[in-house]
């Protein structure tokens, strides 16, 4: 495949590409779901004050003070993601599963040998977690009876001169794309542009004017419109952390988490619409489309977190935490193909619109919300313990950075205006018989949207097992999650969603040695 490289003027018009787009990304790196240990994951990530285990420390990072010994964990878990779709009145589904090595780490304790000292013991860890799961796929399908998808590509080219739409003698569909990819002004609306062109999904009013700006669609109207979505994804959010914790007196433990974020995430979608209303007299119409775009992000990113725990009595413990922003640095890479199928007085025949460039965009940053947690918890002696963690983050403040750019400071507006800040509330307990640990939990996370019709709560709960034997443990863990959003189909030119009801179940089994 050809590469370009668009200016940086340029990339400013890619991530332009969709507004709406472009916020639901940066949501993407906004929200982390609960993974890590089989006993934190049963417990619905509810340890703020009890620490102890190596995926609580991601909560309150004075939490690894709590081991009393040095301690290794590994955790096998299986992601099964399950779509809902309804357009339309049209029923479909589909799924992934995902198995997957998503937590390793170790804490190593240190006792002070010097018994004047208040401080009374310390801690060092180093644990990987995968964060975030992106493997999904989402199919919808239905009749439109209003809008058909071409819309999209007659929206694109209004405005641009009908020469920047055709090849010239002796360029071809790659060069041409390529061309206005590089060409300032032009960028990726342009593309799309030439897109719907080349494959006769509009046409100019004025063919034999190279200056001409007006557009029409050659897709029939005041007809019905099948349409299809397949959206597949894979990747991760990484975060690989290291861990300070220390105990003041046996009353205060004080910690901090230095964290390196990786993300790798592809997204292909496809969508395909056809028609059987009656054909144009004269020229092409169409009859069915189908247009696939392929998305690869990658990148780093930074934070930190800090924390507490007090023991105000010896049943009664309280946690404060905090988590800063993430700092990302991402770079995007996406390539597009349409198909078209045309009819006129000849018959029918298809035409194959396929660039076959990777449009490369200059590098970008984005800066997630910080959030803080308060957290509570009561332990009922050697037999078990309750806890309560209450979280406040600000999806307002999510940032595309440097502000001062025109279009980053119109996204972020869009973003303090259609974000909010969401609480998010998770309580688990556990009961310890002999041997075995009995472990449920709950968790309720509000739309991080202001209107949460469009993106709705998260609602989950867990339960699982631990069994202690010598120095080693093994707990296996269930959570279920589920929420409900709205899916376009295209990022303009009609409105019209699929309403998605998303279920993820995963089984995760943890062993955990002292050593």
């Amino acid at each position: 495949m050809k590469k370009i490289i668009l200016s940086l003027l340029l990339g400013s018009s890619f991530i332009g590409l969709s507004q709406e787009t472009t916020t639901g990304d940066a949501i993407r790196y906004a929200i982390d779901d609960l993974n890590g240990t089989a006993r934190f994951r049963a417990l619905s990530g509810s340890m703020g004050a009890i620490g102890g285990d190596l995926s609580a420390i991601n909560i309150n990072p004075a939490g690894s003070v709590v081991f009393k010994y040095n301690t290794f964990s590994g955790t096998l878990s299986g992601f099964n993601q399950s779509n809902n779709s309804s357009y339309f009145g049209t029923k479909s589904s589909d799924s992934n599963f995902k198995l997957d090595i998503n937590q390793i780490g170790a804490v190593f304790v240190f006792e002070n040998t010097d018994l004047s000292s208040d401080w009374k013991k310390m801690s060092l860890g180093v644990n990987y977690e995968n964060t975030n799961n992106f493997n999904n796929d989402l199919f919808s399908r239905g009749t439109n009876p209003n809008n058909s998808v071409g819309n999209y590509f007659v929206d694109a080219a209004q405005g641009y001169e009908l020469q920047y739409l055709q090849t010239q003698q002796g360029e071809s569909v790659s060069s041409l794309y390529n061309y206005l990819g590089q060409t300032g002004g032009l960028g990726f609306g342009a593309q799309q542009a030439m897109l719907g062109y080349q494959g006769y999904i509009v046409s100019a009013f004025d063919d034999s004017d190279p200056n001409n700006v007006d557009y029409f669609t050659n897709i029939p109207v005041g007809g019905n419109y099948y349409q299809e979505n397949y959206i597949k994804s894979r990747g991760y959010n990484g975060k690989l952390t290291g861990n300070f914790a220390a105990n003041y007196n046996d009353v205060l433990s004080l910690g901090m988490n230095l964290n390196i974020h990786f993300t790798d995430y592809t997204k292909s979608s496809s969508v395909y619409e056809s028609n059987n209303n009656p054909e144009y007299t004269t020229g092409s119409t169409v009859k069915s489309l189908q247009f696939d775009n392929d998305l690869y992000t990658y990148g780093r990113g930074f934070s930190f977190n800090l924390g507490g725990i007090a023991k105000v009595t010896e049943e009664f413990r309280v946690g404060l935490a905090y988590e800063s922003p993430t700092w990302y640095s991402l770079n995007d890479e996406l390539s597009q193909r349409l198909v078209v199928v045309n009819a006129d007085s000849n018959g029918t025949y298809t035409d194959i619109v396929d660039p076959n460039v990777i449009n490369i965009y200059p590098n970008y940053n984005v800066q997630t919300p910080s959030k803080w947690t308060g957290s509570a918890a009561y332990i009922f002696g050697s037999t078990g313990f309750i806890n309560i963690d209450v979280t406040s983050k600000d999806y307002g403040n999510t940032k595309f950075k440097p502000k001062n750019d025109l279009l980053y400071a119109s996204l972020n507006d869009d973003m303090s205006a259609n974000l909010k800040r969401a609480i998010s509330y998770n309580i688990g307990g556990e009961y310890k018989i002999k041997q075995i640990s009995l472990r449920a939990g709950y968790r309720f996370e509000e739309s991080p949207l202001k209107d949460n019709s469009t993106f709705g709560d998260l609602t989950g709960y867990s339960g699982g097992l631990g069994y202690s034997f010598n120095n080693a443990r093994i707990d296996l863990s269930y959570a279920n999650t589920q929420r409900d959003y709205n899916q376009s189909f295209i990022t303009s030119g009609m409105s019209d969603q699929a309403r998605i009801n998303t279920n993820n179940d995963n089984v995760s089994l943890s062993y955990t040695v002292t050593f």
